[in-house]
């Protein structure tokens, strides 16, 4: 039978080109704006490391509130001697400090002008903890850490920028005036959004699109990275004036990002313990105002809390399913006069003993044709779309490609859709009287 119905559909579709034209476009354009704004909405809320996301925990403690009347929460980064005693505890599976900042870099024995470029300052455990790619080398060891030794890891694109993309591990880079050396390149890396940076998301106003720029150009073991930038870093705020503007090591200021592995429910407990129990300990120590104002939060929870996604990808996002509403209305109406129209075919369809499900289905075989169809068309429009998107201003732009999930939800929305309209005429088209149209003719 379905065969039959399908020979029936394409029959029905071609007897009236025009009106099939339109319920097809009005599919298209819809589906094209939903998949659009979806795919890019999918895009920049996804989840940066799935399988391992629920492993991974950001740290907050609050050394002083007293200028914050009413607010509960802890400032979004710690202090530095905050950060290296939670650090230096090793109470994690595997554990990551983190802090970025400008300089000037060079490869000596390149005949290139100097970069400016972002250095991120980190812990051997970044790498493996957030499973970050290497094209040659690898990370550094924890001796290193200790040893505040001299290396460096760079991103693929400033390895192509200064040695044309090749294995450049054992060569001189030139950090300020600082000479490391080079032993690990990364693959091309680029998680959305750098999760590992996010802050103060939910003070931006909805304007997160630093969140997805590119990964820095090159990376230092943590306390290398303070020596060499020494002066040079910016804090995200402070309950006192630092005594030297960009070193902050021990000015009242907080900074610094701490990333933590616990492999299980009773270590993540336990580690919300140790944060209370750290804090309890600083306050009989006079170093915070207060205790308790800790938590642990799960990246994707820390992800929503800084509000990641853009405000203005939101309201597109709504906007477009609004108008997906409105063009399957509009298909609504033309299937229901298309249905209606033939009242005399299906009332001689039904007196010759067709069922009132027969006809049903055919109309909804009808339907989900033209879904097929618009489906089709969509995929094409939002392929336009998104090279629109590309061509924007945003810092996520150039990241807006259809993968293969969203090329499948692409179909499957527009049949979802085109069977959702066809639902209403194909339920009155099914209960004609076959009686009252043998009258007439």
């Amino acid at each position: 039978m379905f065969g039959y119905y399908l020979d029936l559909a394409l029959r029905s579709l071609k007897r009236n080109k025009a009106l099939t034209a339109l319920m097809v476009l009005a599919i298209a354009v819809g589906i094209g704006a939903c998949m659009t704004t979806l795919t890019v909405m999918h895009l920049l809320s996804g989840d940066p490391l799935p399988g391992r996301s629920q492993r991974i925990f950001y740290a907050q403690v609050d050394p002083d509130i007293t200028d914050k009347e009413g607010q509960r929460e802890p400032p979004d980064m710690l202090d530095y001697h905050s950060a290296t005693d939670l650090w230096s505890a090793r109470r994690a599976d595997r554990q990551a400090l983190v802090v970025d900042s400008r300089l000037k870099l060079h490869a000596p024995d390149v005949n290139l002008p100097p970069l400016m470029a972002t250095m991120l300052s980190t812990t051997t455990d970044f790498f493996p903890m957030f499973d970050v790619p290497f094209q040659y080398g690898g990370g550094w060891s924890a001796d290193d850490d200790a040893r505040h030794a001299r290396v460096a890891v760079i991103s693929a694109d400033l390895n192509l920028r200064l040695f044309g993309g090749a294995d450049s591990v054992g060569r001189t880079l030139r950090l300020r005036e600082s000479d490391v050396r080079i032993v690990g390149v990364l693959k091309p890396w680029r998680p959305s959004p750098l999760f590992y940076a996010v802050a103060g998301g939910r003070f931006s106003n909805g304007d997160t699109a630093d969140f997805y720029g590119k990964a820095e150009d090159v990376m230092t073991p943590f306390f290398t990275g303070l020596e060499i930038n020494d002066g040079n870093f910016q804090q995200f705020n402070c309950w006192g004036i630092p005594s030297t503007p960009g070193h902050l090591q021990n000015a009242p200021c907080n900074w610094i990002r701490l990333w933590v592995e616990l492999g299980d429910g009773g270590k993540v407990a336990g580690y919300r313990r140790f944060l209370a129990d750290y804090a309890a300990q600083q306050k009989a120590l006079g170093r915070f105002t207060v205790a308790g104002n800790t938590r642990l939060r799960s990246l994707m929870q820390w992800l929503d809390f800084n509000g990641v996604v853009p405000s203005d990808v939101r309201l597109q996002t709504w906007l477009a399913f609004a108008f997906l509403a409105i063009c399957l209305f509009n298909t609504v109406g033309l299937l229901l006069a298309k249905f209606l129209r033939r009242s005399g075919e299906i009332g001689v369809r039904r007196a010759l003993g067709a069922s009132r499900l027969a006809i049903f289905a055919q109309c909804l075989m009808e339907a989900g044709m033209v879904g097929l169809l618009g489906g089709i068309g969509g995929w094409l429009l939002t392929l336009a779309g998104l090279w629109l998107v590309r061509r924007q201003p945003a810092a996520y732009a150039d990241m807006a490609y259809l993968d293969t999930t969203m090329f499948l939800a692409t179909f499957a929305l527009a049949v979802a859709v085109s069977v959702l309209a066809g639902l209403l005429p194909a339920v009155r088209a099914s209960r004609i009287a076959p009686g009252l149209q043998l009258k007439a003719l």
